[in-house]
């Protein structure tokens, strides 16, 4: 580094505080496996880019660049100053090498999003910014760009798009149904790319606890006070193991139409990936380059993708996920849970615990 602190790079600036940089990283290091594999495989598809520059002129990219543009703020050096320096900071971390286009929209929701085919843009709304701290924010600043880094962009705009579509042609059953089985699959895509986003925006914040300060907030809001991280993760045990074969069957149904996992659900697969061996070799610099992604086997990285999803089954808490791991181990009891019916199928009580509380849980 220079004597001023900076490195002589196309960023003119470095984080606020000590933080490792991962230069040449590929986003590679840090997708989810189902995510990458599905990257992996778009990315070696002979015409790609051409189809999708092609795809470019029916999507509405231009007319939300100037929607954004004439009814949003741009960050900068002199509008939201503090944001500018947290997308300044990521670029450098991950080593973008173009700083995305960044908006601050009017809306009272807290969101965020990365969209675009050409070239990404970012954008935050004000219930967001005036929602976390500088640390949350700054692991969500760095989560749309790992978004902008993997090529996520091009996937949501598409999926925008499809939705709409979906919408216009529903008067049509088969046409309906065709566009919908597409959207569904690109919503299970996108809900594992915000794991890998998450993961992205914990190597640019590098503090495990504002990431899941961030989300504890998104899903309970400014009571930080009234709020325990620790408590918060429980939550997504309790929804992981709890319940029946009903139970497994109204989480699928609800998850299918969202675009994000659940915020407890995001908190613990990022808590499991960071006390993960993957996440420290990252963070001891040793990561696949973006200079190895032409010679990234496609086959290699599906079965990546196939063992990460066994490995989610066999693990798995839920009953419906522990009926499958039964079916295919050939449980010798499947045959009376069955004739106990749902039941048969709840969760165990836990050894040290007593029976459980006959008065209605909350939500019930």
């Amino acid at each position: 580094m220079s004597e001023d602190g900076r490195e002589q790079t196309g960023h003119e600036h470095v984080p606020s505080r000590q933080r490792r940089r991962f230069p040449g990283i590929s986003s590679r290091a840090y997708e989810h496996p189902a995510d990458r594999s599905a990257l992996v495989a778009l990315r070696k598809l002979s015409g790609f880019d051409t189809v999708f520059k092609a795809l470019s002129g029916l999507l509405p990219e231009r007319s939300l660049r100037l929607l954004f543009l004439s009814d949003s703020v741009r960050v900068s050096e002199r509008q939201f100053s503090h944001l500018h320096d947290m997308l300044l900071d990521a670029c450098y971390i991950l080593d973008l090498e173009k700083v995305p286009p960044m908006y601050v929209t009017q809306d009272p929701q807290p969101n965020a999003m990365c969209i675009g085919l050409d070239e990404p843009i970012i954008v935050v709304t004000t219930g967001l910014v005036e929602l976390l701290d500088e640390e949350e924010m700054r692991a969500v600043v760095g989560h749309e760009a790992g978004h902008a880094l993997s090529g996520h962009s091009v996937y949501r705009t598409i999926l925008l798009f499809l939705t709409t579509l979906a919408l216009k042609v529903a008067w049509i059953p088969l046409g309906n149904l065709a566009v919908m089985a597409i959207v569904t699959a690109l919503r299970e895509w996108f809900r594992k790319s915000e794991l890998s986003a998450d993961r992205a925006g914990l190597l640019v914040g590098q503090d495990l606890r504002a990431s899941m300060r961030g989300l504890m907030k998104i899903a309970g809001g400014n009571h930080l006070h009234e709020m325990n991280v620790d408590a918060f993760l429980e939550q997504a045990e309790e929804y992981e193991s709890g319940g029946d074969l009903r139970d497994s069957v109204l989480k699928i149904l609800n998850v299918l139409p969202r675009s994000h996992p659940f915020a407890t659900i995001r908190a613990a697969e990022l808590k499991k990936w960071a006390e993960s061996r993957d996440y420290q070799r990252i963070m001891d610099g040793h990561y696949p380059r973006r200079s190895e992604d032409k010679d990234t086997s496609v086959s290699g990285s599906f079965r990546e993708s196939a063992a990460s999803y066994a490995d989610d089954v066999k693990s798995s808490k839920d009953p419906l996920m522990k009926l499958v791991t039964d079916l295919a181990g050939g449980a010798g009891d499947l045959g009376g849970r069955v004739r106990r019916g749902f039941d048969g199928f709840r969760s165990p009580t836990p050894p040290n615990e007593g029976p459980q509380d006959s008065q209605p849980q909350d939500g019930e």
